[in-house]
This record gives C-alpha cells, structure tokens and sequence, in this order.
C-alpha cells in the first residue's frame, strides 16, 4: 500500500511560480512511475506529467510543456512538480498519483492552486 500527501498549493498571482511536493509512503517508491493530474473546476480530470521510476524519463501535457518541470527525490519518498509562469487557467486541484506501471493505482488528496489575474 502507499499513501501519498500532496502540500505546496496556494493562491498565487498570474506570472508567478509554485513547487508542488507529493509525498510518499511505502518502501516501493522507488519503484513507481508518478504523475500530476489536475481538475479545474466543471472539468474533467486532465494530464499533467508523469515521470518514471529512474527519472530519467518524463512526459507533459502541452500546456505544461516549458512552464513545469516533474522530479523526484527517491531518498526522500518525494515527487515534485516546479509551476512556472502560472495563468488563471492553471487553478485547479492538483493530484499527485503513482503506480507499478503507469500513474493509477494510488491517489493523493490533491492540493489547491489558484491563480489570480
């Protein structure tokens, strides 16, 4: 079982940057592929980015492309996700998730960002 916590989100004003941390229990950390999904609200769950087990591998959404860089700290059971340049279109819950294979089987609370103009 892993249980991940989400931290990092707050308001913030357009143009300006957040570091999202997704923290992990479980000695199979090391193991999984994580990603960041995100849900404005009357919207539908969407990708962010995902990155795998070694890290040395990661893919975006195109709208995160160049603006938020995933990593992860396997010593420290942590993924992160670095915002930059953050829009109003950005607001949103943001959900850390993991899994053996892809980034499905373990979901956090989320942490909200919002994003004022």
């Amino acid at each position: 079982q892993v249980q991940l916590v989400e931290s990092g989100g707050r308001l913030v004003q357009a143009g300006g940057s957040l570091r999202l941390s997704c923290a992990a229990s479980g000695r199979t950390f090391s193991s999984y592929v994580f990603g960041w999904f995100r849900r404005a609200p009357g919207k539908e769950r969407e990708f962010v980015a995902a990155i795998s087990w070694s890290g040395s591998s990661t893919h975006y959404s195109d709208s995160a492309k160049g603006r938020f860089t995933i990593s992860r700290d396997n010593a420290k059971n942590t993924v992160y996700l670095q915002m930059n340049n953050l829009q109003p279109e950005d607001t949103a819950t943001y959900y850390c998730a993991g899994g053996a294979e892809a980034p499905r089987d373990y979901w956090g609370q989320g942490t909200q960002v919002t994003v004022s103009s």
